[in-house]
């Protein structure tokens, strides 16, 4: 009889700690699917989401290199309400269909545990109900803040407006069937309730 295969959604908010509970799955020998690390590839040097953003938006939005100019682009979605949705009707696409790639790679070689770690998954009305479960990584909105400034070069100005481009923490919570409060939690005791999940899920 073949294995199945569990699907676990994983998100939460910049600076909730959500890539590194994806990164403590993985060494217990899960299999993770980033959405974040696939957008960052499609629109790489000549990536495939490149030509169609420069037929959409133009040649000033493609850097030297041949990426996607993120900070142009950032700038843009910050201020024009139709253009998030004008490259996630590129991007998405490309995301969802390598995401679909790696599952089965994943199926094939018979793993037990698939982390799909996607940032916009409270908003996505297609990944959502692929999940047998979903686990939401919170914090405080203040936590975000700082943990973000501490790692990048980022006015607090601008962390803000990247929490509000999110789905709230209310709409996260919501989607949740497990949460982890990493507010006030060591590392160890992350990686602790990490260990303690993915017994759970059958690793």
């Amino acid at each position: 009889m073949a294995s199945y295969t569990q699907r676990i959604g994983l998100t939460g908010g910049i600076g909730s700690g959500k890539s590194t509970t994806a990164d403590m799955f993985a060494h217990l020998g899960a299999r993770v699917i980033d959405a974040d690390a696939i957008s960052r590839s499609v629109t790489a040097p000549h990536g495939s989401a490149i030509a169609p953003i420069q037929s959409q938006f133009g040649v000033s939005f493609i850097t030297a290199d041949g990426s996607l100019n993120r900070e142009r682009m950032r700038d843009l979605i910050f201020t024009d309400t139709h253009a998030k949705k004008r490259l996630e009707n590129i991007i998405h696409p490309l995301i969802q269909l390598e995401m679909q790639r790696q599952f089965q790679a994943a199926q094939l070689a018979h793993s037990k545990l698939v982390v799909y770690d996607i940032p916009l998954l409270a908003e996505s009305s297609i990944w959502r109900p692929e999940m047998d479960r979903i686990v939401v990584i919170d914090c405080t909105y203040e936590t975000q803040i700082e943990r973000v400034i501490a790692r990048r070069t980022l006015e607090r100005a601008a962390v803000e407006k990247i929490i509000a481009s999110q789905a709230s923490r209310v709409a996260r919570l919501k989607v949740a069937d497990i949460i982890i409060f990493n507010e006030s939690i060591t590392v160890n005791q992350l990686r602790h309730e990490v260990s303690q999940m993915a017994h759970i899920f059958g690793l």
